[in-house]
């Protein structure tokens, strides 16, 4: 179990979040886990629904939802490539930059 702290200004959040461990109890490894978790979250998922809007997407047909996600992290790991531009992946996307 971990509790979580979220602070927004003045504002504060608490949830509690329950994991299934497949390793003995060790408190370090653990926190790494968590930790690395909520990494590719921010790292990954986010960015995918902010910068794709991929929480939006109604498409719900066939393997039509795989595919265009599996579209969706090929672009997103090629602009990550792009080191060129100092500008964000959906400001990216969202110009039609491309060098």
């Amino acid at each position: 179990m971990v509790v979580a702290q979220r602070r927004i200004g003045q504002e504060v959040s608490t949830e509690t979040r329950y994991y299934l461990l497949s390793f003995a109890r060790d408190v370090q490894r653990f926190a790494t886990s968590v930790r690395s978790h909520w990494g590719i979250e921010n790292c990954v998922h986010w960015v995918l629904d902010m910068a794709f809007r991929e929480d939006d997407s109604r498409v719900r047909v066939g393997y039509a939802a795989h595919n265009l996600g599996v579209l969706r992290h090929l672009a997103l790991n090629l602009f990550r490539q792009e080191k060129t531009a100092k500008i964000g992946i959906k400001a990216k996307r969202r110009t039609g930059w491309v060098q």
